[in-house]
C-alpha cells in the first residue's frame, strides 16, 4: 500500500503525500495507508502536511465499493469517518496542502485540519452527495458545521455547491491560496511555524476548542453505524 500514500520526515516535520496515479479515490487501501501514516507521524511527534498529485487532493470515497462490493461499504466508511475524528483532534499541528480538485470525501481533511491552503487554478471544492444519490452520513454534517460559514454549510451540504479556489476560502474550506508552483514551499514554512508552538499546549487547547465537534462527530458516526446494523 505505501505506493497509494507515501510518508517523508524532515525536521519533525512529516508529509503524507497521496497518489494513486488517478484521482486519489479514498478506497479501503488508502484510507489503511492514510491511517498507517499518521500513526507514524504520532510516533515521530512531527507536525503534519497531508497533500495530494498534481491536480487532485481527493475525489472522495471509492465509487467501485458502492457498486461492486456493497458489503464494504460501511468498512469504508468508518475508515474514512474515524480519519476525519482522527485529523481533528492529532496531537500536532495538521496542515493540508489542497494540490487542486476535492470532491466530497476528498474535502473531510480540509473540514477537519488546523490550516488548509489551496492552488489557484480550474478546481472544484465541495460536498456533493446530494448529486449523486447519498444522504449526507451525520458525521460529515458535524465535520462541515464546525468549520464552514453558517451561510454556506446549508448551500453545501443541501445544494451540493461545487466552489472555486476563491469561493472556497470564503466559504471556510481553505484558508488561502497560493500558486501551485508555490504549495509545497508555503506549506513547509506554515508547518516550521507551526512546529514552534509548545504541542502540550497547543493539543490541550485543540481539545477544548473542538470538545463540542468532536462529540458530535463521535455520535454521529455511532448513529449511522447503528443505522446500519439495524436497517428500518
Amino acid at each position: 500500500m505505501e505506493e497509494l500514500a507515501s510518508y517523508e520526515l524532515e525536521g519533525g516535520i512529516a508529509t503524507i503525500a497521496m497518489d494513486d496515479g488517478k484521482v486519489n479515490a479514498l478506497s479501503i487501501s488508502m484510507l489503511e495507508r492514510l491511517h498507517e501514516c499518521l500513526d507514524r507521524a504520532e510516533k515521530d511527534e512531527a507536525v503534519v502536511i497531508l497533500t495530494g498529485r498534481e491536480g487532485y487532493l481527493s475525489a472522495g470515497f471509492d465509487l467501485r465499493v458502492f457498486q461492486e462490493e456493497p458489503e464494504r461499504i460501511v468498512e469504508m466508511l468508518l475508515l474514512g469517518a474515524r480519519l476525519s475524528e482522527r485529523l481533528l483532534c492529532f496531537p500536532t499541528p495538521v496542515i493540508v496542502a489542497c494540490s487542486g480538485h476535492a470532491i466530497a470525501a476528498g474535502t473531510f481533511a480540509a473540514l477537519a485540519a488546523d490550516l488548509r491552503i489551496g492552488v489557484e487554478g480550474p478546481f472544484k471544492l465541495g460536498l456533493n452527495e446530494v448529486k449523486i444519490g447519498l444522504t449526507v452520513p451525520l458525521f460529515v454534517v458535524e465535520l462541515a458545521r464546525q468549520r464552514l460559514t453558517p451561510a454556506e454549510f446549508n448551500r453545501a451540504l443541501g445544494t451540493a455547491r461545487m466552489y472555486s479556489p476563491e469561493e472556497a476560502v470564503e466559504a471556510g474550506l481553505l484558508d488561502r491560496l497560493v500558486a501551485p508552483a508555490e504549495l509545497a514551499s508555503a506549506s513547509r514554512t506554515a508547518a516550521e511555524e507551526l512546529a514552534g508552538l509548545n504541542m502540550a499546549a497547543h493539543t490541550a487547547t485543540k481539545l477544548r476548542v473542538r470538545e463540542s465537534a468532536l462529540r458530535a462527530l463521535r455520535a454521529g458516526i455511532e448513529t449511522e453505524l447503528e443505522a446500519h446494523r439495524n436497517p428500518a
